[in-house]
């Protein structure tokens, strides 16, 4: 299969963080603007997919991705669109699907869902679901889902979302069925549902070695050989957390503030001890997770990563934190014009 390169993001949008201090985060309307300014850029640079995460909360922008994602089908051509993620669990399957299938005809075909229960619960309590019914919520809609994007006129019946009897969904695609991936910050469960069904799977590594994710993946193909399903078939992706500056220096130094700042935000939520230089540097490291630096030394980096682990599809996650939108664009360019040609010529070599 085709090496793929894209971007995610979550629209970080807090207080911005640089070496020089602290600014104002800007307006949230103006934040969801520079999205799709992103977009627009990726698209011209050749990658190949954007996907856009979806929150419910102060610090990120962007509640309704597929929104913004239209909004950027009108001004892109090629790249695939995508959420990162969808939580299926807290939305309708039927809504999902009409959304999705509504960006699919506004961008010609490249639509694309990411499923997943999410890393946030702020959507349960918004949207008045329970959180005990967490695992049953995401199985049943899931499933939902897949029957839905597979025929137009449904009948269905499950244990917390309505029934349905021969109804119809529209609209619906006219380039086949969407792509449906399954997203997974490592869960054995995830790696299992998604073999089974023979869904593509994607692996959110935020931490630690990624060679780890190894044994997740050889489960993933077990399982989806033995429920008859072509393993060598199935797209694999990989997103993790990112920057790309000229040089190595130049990265760290503009990466780590805001990187601090979310990481400790998250870490008073959760009783994580205080983000600092040494995780940091472990991080940027072969055996960890931050995929920063150079040009060259990415693209390295993403080469090991994606030879290791046998996957086909890599994205970088740009910016984790809130930076000043230029920094941004400027390491989406080095991304797309550096970054891509030295792993496209690797992989047509090889």
């Amino acid at each position: 299969m085709k090496i793929e390169l894209g971007l995610t993001s979550f629209a970080d949008n807090g207080p911005i963080h640089t070496p020089n201090g602290i600014e104002k985060a800007i307006p949230q309307a103006q934040r969801i603007r520079n999205i799709v300014e992103e977009i627009e850029l990726a698209d011209q640079l050749g990658l190949d997919i954007y996907g856009l995460g979806e929150h419910h909360r102060q610090d990120y922008a962007v509640s309704d991705p597929v929104t913004v994602l239209a909004a950027a089908a009108c001004r892109t051509k090629n790249i695939k669109l995508s959420s990162a993620v969808t939580v299926l669990s807290s939305d309708d399957p039927v809504r999902v699907y009409e959304r999705f299938s509504t960006l699919d005809a506004v961008s010609n075909g490249r639509a694309e869902i990411m499923v997943g229960r999410g890393s946030f619960i702020e959507s349960f309590p918004l949207f008045g679901f329970n959180l005990d019914d967490y695992e049953t919520l995401f199985n049943e809609k899931l499933e939902l889902l897949l029957q839905i994007n597979q025929h137009e006129v449904i009948t269905w019946e499950g244990s917390l979302r309505p029934s349905l009897k021969q109804a119809g969904v529209y609209p619906r695609t006219e380039y086949g069925d969407l792509p449906i991936w399954i997203a997974t910050g490592g869960t054995p469960e995830s790696s299992l549902r998604a073999g089974a069904l023979g869904l593509p799977i994607v692996y959110a590594i935020i931490g630690g070695n990624p060679m780890r994710f190894t044994r997740n993946i050889e489960v993933y193909k077990q399982v989806a050989e033995a429920y008859g399903h072509n393993s060598e078939q199935l797209p694999i992706a990989v997103h993790s957390w990112g920057y790309i500056a000229e040089t190595d220096e130049q990265a760290r130094h503009e990466f780590f503030p805001s990187l601090k700042a979310h990481q400790d935000v998250l870490g008073q939520e959760r009783g994580w001890p205080p983000y600092d230089e040494n995780s940091f540097e472990r991080e940027i490291g072969n055996q960890g997770a931050l995929y920063l630096g150079s040009p060259e030394t990415v693209a390295q980096k993403i080469i090991m990563t994606i030879e290791g682990l046998g996957i086909n599809r890599f994205m970088i996650h740009i910016p984790v934190g809130s930076m000043p939108h230029d920094k941004t664009m400027e390491a989406i360019r080095l991304f797309g014009e550096k970054v891509k040609p030295i792993v496209d010529k690797h992989f047509k070599n090889n």
